[in-house]
């Protein structure tokens, strides 16, 4: 599933083609992408028929484009979610298809449609204006807003396992698994430690370790495993090539050289060196 790094790739990328151009028609083609958006299709594509996109934003896992109707259209990418400009190669995976004002098709592609748009009201939320679905979430790591203290004092009352609190879109947004585990490479804990039994100095670490992995996995245009992540080129990042943790079951630590391991993480894997992370 796309995290922080591979959606703000793809916010960056809609808001140099979109910003400024206006909708000019707008196509559904699978109902299961506007699920979200209660009133239904013809109610989406008639509000944002002739719309003007004035900016984009992103919040956690989140992005949206902001309208000249004081609206957001917020877009979320799921598992195999893709915004993408131009023509198409392949129209198998089409959920949703928009032409502007200057003839840029923008296309929603959706292989396990879980992902979708949704047309939505602005609200204020601590000191910012976010979409409705997005207000529960807490900021991001990369948010220039961002405190980290704020988060240290919530995690500090969790009697929780660590990685399951950095997975929390309510305590701190925009980490998943993949770089969940990399921050907790990075700042040398297990992701099964208790929240509560780790100091203010190892928590503000470990918040670093998350807002630094992400910033270096940003520079890389993200981090693909396959085709379902890309940009809106539909151009894959390259972020796996660094990756210290996760998905490396027995190969060597880069820090120490002890092998990593692999253990069951809900319905997920957890991916950690058991020495440097003791």
């Amino acid at each position: 599933m796309p995290e922080l790094p591979e959606v703000e790739v793809v916010r960056r990328g809609l808001d140099a083609h979109l910003v400024g151009r206006t909708i000019a028609g707008v196509r559904v083609h699978h109902p299961r992408a506007v699920r979200r958006h209660d009133a239904g299709p013809a109610d989406l594509t008639g509000r944002l028929l002739d719309a003007r996109i004035v900016g984009t934003d992103r919040r956690g896992k989140y992005l949206w484009l902001l309208l000249s109707t004081d609206e957001a259209l917020v877009v979320h990418l799921g598992m195999s979610g893709q915004m993408l400009l131009g023509d198409l190669p392949d129209t198998r995976h089409l959920r949703i298809a928009a032409v502007l004002d200057d003839g840029t098709k923008v296309s929603f592609v959706d292989q396990r449609t879980f992902g979708g748009w949704q047309l939505t009201d602005l609200v204020a939320v601590d000191d910012s204006v976010v979409p409705l679905p997005v207000a529960h979430l807490a900021r991001d790591p990369l948010d220039p807003r961002f405190d980290a203290e704020s988060v240290v004092n919530v995690l500090r009352r969790k009697h929780s396992e660590i990685k399951r609190q950095l997975l929390d879109q309510t305590v701190v947004s925009g980490i998943g698994n993949i770089y969940a585990d990399e921050a907790l490479w990075r700042a040398g804990i297990r992701g099964t430690r208790m929240a509560d039994a780790l100091s203010r100095p190892r928590l503000r670490a470990l918040l670093e370790s998350a807002r630094a992995v992400m910033s270096d996995a940003l520079a890389a245009g993200g981090t693909s495993f396959d085709s379902l992540y890309v940009n809106v080129n539909g151009e894959s990042g390259y972020f796996s090539r660094s990756l210290d943790a996760y998905g490396r079951e027995d190969e060597p630590c880069r820090r120490c050289g002890t092998l990593i391991r692999r253990q069951k993480f809900t319905n997920r894997s957890s991916y950690y060196c058991p020495k440097c992370q003791r």
